[in-house]
């Protein structure tokens, strides 16, 4: 599985998202992807209790931990990778949880476009 360049929305290096839990496709903390990524997991967000019962509400339990998985569950606060049309989503439900620019990678804006993650950003001056 070769991984696309490791660009974030600004076209500069991927920031890390998360290591603790270590999220991403490739567990390597960061948003990276492939074309082999369906969902697209390269938006980075701050997770909230609100965003975390809709995605469990719709089907994606994100806070329950799986130990066989070595996954001790989010919790509000957590930044995580999100499947970048998941996000969309819950921004369309308003329940979208709020974006580490820097750490989203550039293929998220191939299905979000960039003035509304903006609208959502934390790392913004």
């Amino acid at each position: 599985m070769e991984m696309d360049e490791s660009l974030n929305v600004f076209g500069e290096e991927l920031e890390i998202c998360c290591v603790n839990p270590v999220t991403g496709i490739y567990r390597d903390g960061k948003c990276n992807t492939n074309k082999e990524d369906v969902g697209s997991h390269t938006v980075c967000v701050n997770v909230t209790k609100e965003f975390l019962e809709y995605s469990r509400f719709r089907g994606n339990d994100l806070s329950t931990p799986i130990p066989e998985y070595n996954f001790k569950g989010l919790k509000p606060g957590d930044s995580w990778c999100l499947c970048a049309t998941r996000w969309l989503e819950a921004q369309q439900s308003n329940m979208a949880p709020r974006v580490h620019l820097k750490r989203t990678h550039i293929k998220a804006l191939d299905i979000i476009p960039m003035a509304l993650l903006k609208q959502y950003a934390v790392d913004l001056n």
